[in-house]
């Protein structure tokens, strides 16, 4: 078995450990950002630890269940990760799997999330549940 590089192991780890904490407690989402973060969200734009914490606290579902499908991870020339996340998202007491994408760029040195945009297309790509 080939060994991971670097950045894939920080990218992995990181989506693992976000997707965690926002699907279970979003309040403790304030241990990923910095000040100097900035979010998008649906276009949207958040710069801080606390705008952005209070965006995602401030989502008006619960609840939610995340099913990454696939992650890529690439060093960045200034030392940081790009991150890039496809999956499906279901929100509570809802059975319906609708598609989501996300970017991230990590701070490699303080594992941070310095920027980071996220998308839910309104399209069906035939992941509706019967």
């Amino acid at each position: 078995m080939v060994d991971q590089p670097l950045w894939e192991q920080i990218g992995s780890s990181f989506v693992q450990h976000y997707y965690q904490l926002f699907d279970s407690d979003r309040s403790q989402l304030g241990t990923i950002y910095i000040d100097e973060s900035c979010l998008t969200w649906e276009g949207q734009q958040f710069q801080g630890k606390k705008a952005i914490v209070g965006k995602l606290n401030s989502l008006p579902f619960p609840k939610i269940v995340h099913s990454i499908t696939v992650q890529d991870h690439q060093p960045t020339p200034d030392c940081n990760i790009l991150s890039m996340v496809v999956g499906q998202l279901k929100k509570f007491n809802r059975n319906i799997w609708e598609p989501k994408e996300e970017q991230s760029i990590l701070d490699s040195r303080s594992g941070a999330c310095v920027k980071q945009k996220k998308r839910a297309p309104q399209y069906n790509f035939g992941c509706r549940l019967a």
